[in-house]
């Protein structure tokens, strides 16, 4: 898994994962007993800061609010340390301690990842509509620290892994299935844990802090949103550096060790404030929404369409402006028929089954996710090529490191430089590069979502070929200097050749990363924004299994005829430029695929048919307006 991907992931989980504020929303109310109504609620929250201030019998204490911040952060920090600090130099403890392969030990660490990133669907899921998101959280901190306990113990008792290899025959035991068995259990509760902590931290977070009848709550959540960005970054830094150097220099009991006992002062510090939480319920969750238009435009297959001007067809909220569904993949209108209004509308405007019955608004969300497909799958090759860390480490090792005399950095550490050129690029272009054209201009600038997203692609190719040419000019090196056969000389070529492919990498996931994140916002409903993070996680998800894959292809086409793999365990006689090559080739195929899907989808001009603003008859409106109207709604 790149590192780059892993906090870019981080981040854009942070931007799209926030419970949506309805503070500030103006609405006309129609009646007297809606004002009375809206009068009651004003006045409740008088009433309890009268009974918390003057009532000092009040046994009760108030839950939530900035104590619990600490404990949350902490949470999700030392999670993040532990957890990120066991990628960078995992393909060498499989590869030295369990005698495996660099093909065979980066296909691990690819589905490895793979599950990592898709937990969080799955647990996000499991939170807002069983759990809630305290218990899954719990959960998560919990199953992780087990993984990482398992883990340590594989380095502490050598019985648990296969016997060092024969110094003077090389031969190298292969580990049995047990072996294998207890390792791959440990990656198996680190990856459930993921999906427990990372889906659920930010909002558990939001929920301590969000209160409506606070006139700063905005700023108070934003204050916290701050907070917990510079703690991500903070920690995968602190991961990518320290845990890595400790793995170096005192090995994998003390570099697995750590990393265990931060995950326990994670869990400890999360269920000691638990008598602080605000603990909410879960509700029926967005994704069964979801599930249930199809289920129900399949039910409803051989309805007829009502005429186009009819009214009371279709199924909306109440108080909803909307009174049909576009005529875009119609078939799945079907969903929101009324068929007979006594059965399927409930006494509250309801429907009387949900798997039955849709809402106009559930159908055009799901249109809206089906739209976006195509452009997400372009996003799937630029994680591909991130993944990449395992052989870019392998580079690492093979070349001279020191900074000094007396200092060198960890071969693992590397992808540091991912994240410092990432982090840089979006300060400069949110405090500098914008303002400054804006000025110039004299009017706001910036870069629409899909040129970013499509910057992030051409960089990334970019990354792969310079990628392609250093390892070529290594290799070439390594043979002059007589060392084919041995795969752990150190050359006299400096490692920071290796840096600009780094830095394209960071400017490649700041361009298409955040782009992607931004297009999901814009396109989508509020209610959806939960969805732009599950998206970007199942595409890391895709993007591993498809690298594992591609992987398997180059190792098995290239070792025909019993010659050695482009991949081999010898960096040296392997051919590493080629497999880049390959990356570079599919990211310009994707790039040109990207191109095609941005013109197809072009802007959202649909036509939709709202209720106008008197109240008296209907008018058409462009479907590009309808994030907006959705996003004011829910």
């Amino acid at each position: 898994m790149g590192t780059g991907d892993v906090i870019n992931h981080s981040l854009s989980q942070t931007l799209i994962g926030l419970p949506s504020s309805k503070g500030g929303k103006k609405e006309k109310k129609a009646s007297s007993s809606t004002s009375t109504m809206e009068k009651k609620n004003m006045e409740e929250p008088l009433t309890s800061e009268r009974e918390i201030t003057h009532q000092h019998t009040t046994p009760k204490q108030a839950k939530g609010g900035l104590i619990t911040m600490p404990f949350i952060i902490a949470n999700e920090a030392f999670e993040k340390v532990a957890s990120y600090g066991l990628i960078p130099n995992m393909i060498l403890y499989l590869m030295r301690d369990y005698s495996v392969g660099v093909a065979k030990g980066t296909n691990i660490l690819f589905f490895w990842t793979a599950a990592t990133n898709f937990m969080p669907i799955l647990g996000a899921i499991i939170s807002d509509s069983y759990l809630g998101r305290f218990l899954t959280i719990g959960i998560g901190s919990i199953s992780s620290l087990l993984g990482m306990i398992l883990l340590w113990l594989t380095a502490m008792i050598p019985r648990v892994r296969p016997p060092p290899c024969d110094i003077t025959t090389q031969i190298c035991k292969t580990p049995t299935t047990g072996q294998m068995t207890l390792l791959f259990s440990s990656f198996a509760l680190m990856s459930i844990g993921a999906g427990g902590v990372r889906p659920c931290s930010i909002a558990f977070g939001a929920d301590q802090l969000d209160n409506k009848s606070n006139p700063k709550n905005e700023r108070v959540l934003e204050s916290f949103f701050g907070w917990y960005y510079a703690s991500a970054a903070i920690a995968v830094l602190i991961a990518l550096t320290a845990i890595v150097y400790i793995q170096d220099h005192l090995g994998w009991k003390v570099g697995f060790g750590v990393p265990a006992i931060l995950m326990f002062l994670s869990a400890f510090l999360f269920f000691f404030a638990s008598p602080f939480y605000v603990k909410q319920k879960p509700s029926t969750g967005f994704v069964a929404g979801l599930m249930q238009v199809p289920v129900v435009a399949y039910k409803n297959r051989k309805l007829a369409f009502p005429p186009r001007d009819s009214d009371g067809w279709y199924h909306h909220k109440r108080d909803s402006k909307f009174i049909a569904p576009t005529t875009k993949l119609r078939l799945l209108n079907k969903a929101c028929i009324i068929r007979n209004p006594e059965q399927d509308i409930a006494p509250d405007g309801s429907a009387s089954n949900p798997w039955s019955l849709c809402t106009i608004e559930q159908v055009e969300e799901l249109k809206a996710l089906l739209k976006v497909i195509p452009l997400w799958s372009t996003g799937i090759m630029i994680s591909i090529n991130i993944s990449q860390s395992s052989f870019q480490l392998l580079q690492a090792s093979s070349m001279d490191r020191h900074i000094s005399s007396s200092f060198q950095i960890p071969a693992g550490s590397f992808g540091m430089f991912t994240i410092i050129s990432l982090a840089i690029w979006v300060i400069l272009y949110d405090r500098a590069i914008l303002p400054l054209a804006s000025k110039i201009k004299g009017r706001p600038v910036k870069l629409g979502a899909k040129l970013r997203m499509g910057i992030g692609l051409f960089l990334s190719c970019m990354a792969m070929v310079v990628s392609a040419v250093v390892e070529s000019i290594r290799r070439r090196k390594a043979i002059r200097e007589g060392y084919l056969n041995n795969a752990h000389a150190v050359l006299d070529m400096s490692a920071m050749w290796l840096v600009p492919q780094h830095c394209l990498n960071g400017l490649a996931e700041a361009f298409n990363a955040i782009g992607q994140t931004e297009f999901y916002y814009s396109e989508f409903p509020k209610s959806m924004s939960s969805i732009a993070a599950a998206l970007f996680g199942l595409g890391m998800a895709v993007a591993n299994l498809l690298a594992s894959a591609i992987l398997s292809a180059v190792d098995k086409l290239s070792s025909r005829g019993g010659r050695e793999s482009w991949v081999s365990n010898n960096i040296n006689k392997g051919h590493y430029d080629n497999y880049y090559w390959i990356l570079a080739i599919l990211s310009s195929v994707n790039l040109l695929y990207f191109l095609v899907c941005s013109w197809a989808y072009g802007p959202c001009v649909e036509r939709v048919r709202k209720v106008s603003d008197d109240g008296n008859g209907f008018k058409e409106e462009e479907l590009s307006t309808i994030g907006t109207i959705v996003k004011d709604e829910v």
